[in-house]
């Protein structure tokens, strides 16, 4: 009986240990939304609540920081987007690696921008709230005919 209760609390610490570390899927996905609605919104000020100042991003555009994100935001005019297949990965308790799609309407600079997005984001642990660290999409290419 002792060794089944020993096990018991071993199971019981083990996965209150594992919870905690891991980051919540739900909560990171409501900043990422938060962010996209902030940068459609063309609200600074909210964008820089979820998205560090030292973030990074990859786009086939070329390489972006906090200055061309701020930059870019006025370029866009997003009527909407759409976030799905929504995935985390940690191995760390401050970190964490996000895949999604994003599905969009508005126009960059004038152009179309509408379409399909696959994307990626990483998130840090800083003073206690996640922020995004690194971010990167690019449109998904029409099929073949």
């Amino acid at each position: 009986m002792k060794k089944l209760m020993s096990f018991t609390l071993i199971a019981l610490f083990a996965s209150t240990v594992l919870a905690l570390a891991s980051p919540d899927k739900a909560a990171l996905e409501a900043k990422e939304k938060a962010a996209w609605q902030a940068f459609k919104d063309k609200k600074s000020d909210d964008f820089k609540k979820v998205v560090s100042a030292e973030m990074m991003g990859v786009y086939a555009e070329g390489v972006s920081d906090m200055a061309k994100e701020e930059a870019d935001m006025q370029k866009w005019d997003m009527k909407s987007f759409a976030i799905s297949d929504y995935k985390v990965v940690s191995g760390e308790a401050d970190t964490a690696v996000t895949t999604y799609t994003v599905k969009l309407e508005g126009t960059y600079d004038g152009k179309d921008a509408s379409g399909t997005y696959v994307a990626g984001s990483v998130w840090k642990k800083q003073h206690g709230e996640w922020k995004a660290i690194f971010h990167t999409n690019i449109k998904e290419a029409a099929p073949a005919k």
